[in-house]
């Protein structure tokens, strides 16, 4: 095979994947005027589903506006050869690969983000604002770009030095130790996110003293799960959407509460909605997820390793100097099309693991408070109610808020 061969099998699936997604995009859109199933008619009145229509059709019209503009500026960064361009800037300030890589990355990087940064305003100031949504601030907004530009160079760019350095001093057998280097990374995230990272974007107070407390607590006692770290995060100061979310394991573990969640919801149904998550934990999901990640990783690297030190991956990009980042790029696009199968078959482990969830609080709460809260938050966040189902297949974690109701409303 050739580099010229191998650079338009690049271009290929770059086109065909945009072409399915906007197929699939398309046949979404067809359904958001779709009579709403009698299930869900008391989710929105008349009013509010007409808001929600144009919602959808708004995000719609905009997501293909978004992801035009990306693709096209894809294809013309690997048409004219802006690659080699990158690489060129980063080799003038060191011949060190690993200073370079983290050159070609950062610039790669903040280019990216300094070009969607438009977008992303528009988004949350204009189509959010507009639906009532958003509750961010301009120096919200700024203060989080910056914030994440950092966590990038100093977790992104730690990383990604190590790998190279692994790589240069283990050649092609280097996966195994990147593997170690991701996957504790990863434990280490999945146990101390809500200490480490969330406080730099969120304010995390334990749930006070009260009725919803006690409550919560009386519900984890009785399913026998210790649950001492309960807490509220300040979501309201973005949006008005909420969430809530379990983290962590063994004496890490915690549960997070939007504060809209608790505006939003009764007392029983976000004790429904909490029961849910433990549904989770007692199933072993989050260990499951954690697994599944790790191996996936794995395998990624695996395959990295045996095609990353041929100089066809660099030339494919019109990169005269071949190296371990320009390889990495090329490698990451023609791994795509595996990527987007693994993603299915996650998507469709998670959707299963819903229902698994809800079914935890069928049999150990009640079903009611589940599903009068998942209506609530449908309705609060204008949500799709009638989405197609190749839609879901695809794209979709959760099952519809149907599938959910009908797999409640199902006597265990």
């Amino acid at each position: 095979m050739t580099s010229t061969t191998l650079f338009y099998i690049i271009i290929a699936i770059i086109i065909v994947n945009f072409i399915i997604d906007k197929i699939l995009d398309a046949l979404n859109a067809k359904h958001f005027n779709d009579e709403v199933p009698l299930e869900l008619q008391d989710v929105y009145d008349e009013t509010e589903y007409k808001k929600s229509q144009a919602y959808k059709k708004t995000n719609y019209k905009f997501g293909l506006l978004t992801s035009t503009f990306s693709i096209v500026l894809t294809l013309a960064f690997l048409v004219f050869d802006g690659f080699e361009f990158i690489d060129n800037i980063a080799r003038n300030y060191s011949e060190n690969s690993i200073v370079i890589a983290l050159i070609f990355f950062g610039i790669i990087m903040i280019g990216s983000d300094i070009l969607s940064t438009p977008f992303s305003y528009y988004k949350t100031f204009f189509i959010e604002e507009r639906f009532g949504f958003n509750k961010t601030t301009k120096k919200i907004f700024v203060m989080d770009k910056i914030k994440g530009w950092l966590l990038m160079a100093v977790l992104g760019g730690g990383i990604l030095a190590l790998i190279i350095w692994l790589y240069q001093f283990y050649g092609e057998n280097f996966w195994l130790y990147a593997w170690a280097l991701i996957s504790v990374f990863t434990i280490i995230m999945n146990m101390f996110y809500a200490k480490l990272i969330v406080p730099l974007f969120n304010k995390q107070t334990p749930l006070e003293a009260g009725e919803l407390r006690d409550n919560i607590s009386n519900y984890a006692n009785s399913v026998g799960f210790k649950l001492n770290k309960i807490f509220v995060i300040d979501g309201s100061k973005r949006s008005t959407k909420a969430n809530a979310y379990f983290s962590g394991f063994g004496s890490e573990k915690r549960v997070t509460l939007y504060d809209t969640l608790i505006n939003d919801l009764e007392d029983e149904e976000i004790v429904a909605v909490l029961a849910h998550e433990v549904g989770h934990y007692k199933k072993k999901h989050i260990v499951f997820n954690l697994i599944a990640s790790v191996l996936l990783t794995g395998l990624t690297l695996y395959i990295l390793s045996i095609f990353i030190s041929n100089p066809l991956l660099s030339k494919a990009l019109s990169v005269k100097i071949p190296s371990f980042h320009i390889g990495l790029i090329a490698f990451g696009l023609l791994y795509s099309p595996i990527s987007e199968v693994t993603s299915l078959i996650m998507n469709w482990f998670s959707r299963t693991f819903e229902y698994q969830a809800d079914n935890y609080v069928k049999n150990t709460y009640k079903a009611q408070p589940l599903i009068t809260s998942l209506k609530k938050l449908s309705k609060n966040s204008l949500s799709n109610l009638t989405p197609h189902k190749a839609y879901v297949f695809m794209h979709y974690s959760h099952p519809t808020l149907l599938d959910r109701v009908k797999n409640l409303k199902v006597k265990s």
